[in-house]
């Protein structure tokens, strides 16, 4: 029987997770992998790359810093594109752009070439991640959003400790250039089949009235019992909704004060991520870990991270904002404890491990919670600008870690110092608690309103 309405929010929210939902977030956490590996590719690179280009530790700093600084651009201009022509496209061509830089720095013939092919190529990877964010949001029921979004973003960690295994496999053969053949040729294939596979979100679509033929197919592969006829009204009441994207919007009501807290929270979170992540094989080597031991470490910082996504997903779900400032708290000590183990291995290890827990567990809340605090048709933008000042955060790290080698800091005193920031993040996640529950059911409710008014 042909419906004389449908409400994508509520088809959305009512469904059950099916083959659809497996594919997308499969598709999703392929992207997420791509974004880690490039990351930890330019750490693992690093000692062979000073070698062929004779220049000082200290340069690594801007190398590291390139590709993630390129993060303050990214995103606000991807988000922006992906509020106003929809997801997929805009996914696609960031694949295909980071992938075809990325292979470019292949060929590079001076570190300073490198650098910026880094920072261009970091342009496109940056600015396609919150658009994946938020389309796995927009599909996912209301009641496992949050799981759903962590487990994409549990690819990042995986791919994070890849390059370990490549590099530890296949360095000593073929150099550093296998980790950017890797690394580039990977996401175009990923664009491609993501032009095939990934579909446009339902709630973009049904914001765009131009749009309903594209709408109805999508409709009918999430929910193909569905009879849709051409005087179908298909609409979309499950949250606070404009028609068009409005940049000020960032700001109004509660998300005057949320906007910027949540840029704090993920500034500092991905500050001391990458600020431990891009110099602990430099640093643990200087203390006296062979080169397997230290890119052991840097892996299992990589796979506690992803250890600590599986775990936070449910109680994000449950409980929104909190588990965030816990694992900021739990993670200051954390760092301190690497410092104070000197160079005893299976300790750092273990400490390492917990480390990545912590500090890519909440980050994962970051992410997975400011997708819950924005509308639809702001909310690549408004996830892009918090990915924006995170990836501030992950350009000062490494930068900030070239300053204190540079003052001829110990490895011990660069654990101690990446723990400070941690304290101001907990704060700050303490803070946003209260608000973000009430930013949550205010768009909750108002969206319940205005279903309860359509079907009167």
């Amino acid at each position: 029987m042909i419906q004389a309405n449908v409400d994508v929010g509520r088809v959305i929210d009512e469904r059950k997770l099916g083959v659809f939902h497996v594919m997308l977030v499969v598709l999703a956490f392929l992207v997420m992998t791509i974004d880690g590996f490039d990351i930890g590719a330019a750490a693992f690179a690093a000692p062979a790359l000073l070698k062929e280009f004779g220049v000082g530790r200290e340069a690594l700093g801007p190398l590291f810093s390139a590709g993630l600084f390129a993060g303050l651009f990214g995103p606000p201009v991807f988000g922006y594109l992906s509020d106003r022509f929809g997801r997929k496209p805009i996914i696609v061509l960031g694949a295909i752009f980071f992938g075809t830089f990325t292979l470019a720095s292949i060929f590079a013939t001076s570190f300073s070439q490198l650098i910026w092919l880094r920072f261009i190529a970091g342009i496109g990877i940056s600015g396609m991640l919150p658009i994946v964010v938020a389309l796995v949001n927009e599909f996912a029921p209301r009641r496992v959003r949050a799981t759903m979004v962590v487990i994409c973003f549990c690819g990042v960690t995986l791919g994070g400790g890849l390059p370990g295994v490549v590099s530890a496999a296949y360095m000593a053969e073929y150099g550093w250039r296998i980790l950017f053949w890797i690394g580039g040729l990977l996401p175009i294939v990923l664009g491609l089949l993501s032009w095939v596979a990934m579909p446009e979100s339902l709630k973009f679509l049904a914001l765009k009235p131009h749009r309903r033929p594209e709408l109805v197919r999508v409709l009918h592969r999430v929910a193909p019992e569905i009879e849709i006829g051409p005087e179908t009204r298909i609409e979309f009441h499950g949250e606070m909704n404009r028609p068009r994207f409005s940049m000020p919007a960032l700001f109004e009501g509660r998300l005057a004060v949320l906007t910027p807290l949540f840029w704090i929270s993920s500034f500092c979170s991905l500050l001391v991520f990458y600020f431990v992540n891009q110099w602990t094989p430099t640093l643990l080597q200087s203390s006296g870990f062979s080169n397997g031991q230290a890119a052991l470490a840097t892996s299992l910082f990589q796979f506690g991270g992803t250890i600590g996504g599986l775990v936070i997903m449910r109680p994000l779900d449950r409980w929104g904002f909190i588990p965030v400032p816990v694992l900021f708290g739990l993670g200051a000590p954390v760092l301190v404890a690497i410092a104070l183990a000197g160079s005893q291995v299976t300790l750092v290890m273990g400490l390492m491990f917990l480390a990545g827990f912590c500090l890519l567990g909440l980050q994962f809340g970051n992410i997975a919670c400011e997708t819950m605090c924005y509308p639809t048709y702001i909310r690549s933008w408004g996830v892009g600008a918090a990915f924006a000042a995170g990836r501030v955060g992950s350009a000062v790290g490494p930068l900030v870690g070239g300053m204190l080698l540079s003052m001829h800091f110990s490895p011990a005193a660069f654990f101690i110092a990446a723990a400070i920031p941690l304290v101001l993040g907990c704060i700050v996640g303490l803070i946003i608690v209260p608000r973000y529950l009430k930013q949550v059911g205010a768009l909750q409710s108002a969206g319940d309103a205005a279903r309860a008014a359509a079907a009167h």
